[in-house]
């Protein structure tokens, strides 16, 4: 199966890109998972010897954890990439000692943070330049995995780490649910199951890479407050196959109603899929005669 999302799951990247951007003040206030899953990604860091000279952070949203990096790779440069320029200013706001890569100072000497508004799928940077790639909860935004996979391969040095983490097949699985029958539009993207993502990983060019799923599931009164959390960091509905125009009452009727067959202990619940994935591009790993490279899939314990 070859990772694409295609057809009415195509995402619009003008409308994401726009969604974010706007999302950027109130991003950090809403994004409870997004920090949960930074956390365990960070605690994911201390089981490898690593001392990366650059670190790319592939949308890296409101650069939490391009500090956090920067702050347990205090000699690293770290790049902040983003596609949404709204999201890399909250970034230079919240630490002035970035630097906007673009000048060739910025690159070689001055600030050990450097800001860039670039594509995850199309990266401006040099071939074998980056000791870590790390990416929280932002590849599910690519059009094609592959492309952004074999970019992250492209940058990184031998026998440097790819860590990231993306949502799985299950995440708002109910606001699926409750929006299906609205006439034959998309509400909720299609994001790629575990097996899937591994499988790229190795046409990327990764040898053994590991992957693991974590499943969450935040509780709210009602669903304005699932839409207006999901509002808050940006998360709109951008597939092409979205539908057009304002939402009618009838619209938000029904997915309140359609929803409510969801409610446990009076709360609705909003389940979010995280796959975690990790894997060394390097020279280091196993040869096989057979040339198949294995895929470790980890249960998890939590």
């Amino acid at each position: 199966m070859e990772a694409k999302l295609t057809d009415s799951y195509h995402i619009d990247k003008a409308r994401a890109r726009a969604s974010f951007g706007r999302a950027a003040d109130t991003y950090d206030a809403a994004a409870i998972l997004q920090k949960q899953v930074r956390e365990e990604m960070l605690s994911r860091l201390d089981l490898v010897k690593l001392n990366p000279q650059t670190i790319l952070d592939a949308g890296c949203g409101t650069g939490l954890a391009s500090h956090a990096l920067q702050k347990r790779f205090v000699k690293s440069q770290v790049i902040s990439l983003d596609f949404a320029l709204p999201m890399l200013q909250k970034t230079r706001s919240t630490n002035p000692n970035n630097g906007l890569i673009g000048q060739v100072k910025n690159l070689l000497g001055g600030a050990k943070q450097n800001l860039l508004c670039a594509d995850i799928e199309s990266l401006p940077l040099a071939n074998a330049s980056v000791g870590l790639v790390w990416s929280n909860l932002a590849i599910q935004w690519c059009n094609d995995l592959d492309a952004a996979l074999q970019e992250f391969h492209r940058v990184l040095q031998p026998e440097s780490l790819l860590m990231f983490s993306t949502f799985g097949p299950d995440t708002l699985k109910e606001l699926r649910v409750a929006t299906s029958g609205h006439n034959g539009t998309t509400s909720v993207s299609r994001f790629l199951d575990m097996h899937d993502i591994g499988d790229a990983m190795v046409r990327a060019g990764f040898s053994a890479p590991v992957l693991d799923v974590e499943r969450f599931t935040l509780t709210y009164d009602d669903v304005k407050s699932v839409m207006r959390d999901l509002k808050s960091i940006g998360a709109h509905n951008a597939t092409d196959g979205r539908a057009r125009g304002l939402l009618g009452r009838g619209f938000l009727q029904n997915l309140e109603a359609n929803y409510e067959q969801f409610r446990v202990d009076g709360k609705l619940p909003a389940t979010f899929e995280v796959v975690y994935g990790h894997a060394w591009r390097g020279q280091d790993q196993p040869k096989f005669d057979d040339g198949v490279s294995p895929v470790t899939f980890r249960p998890r314990n939590k």
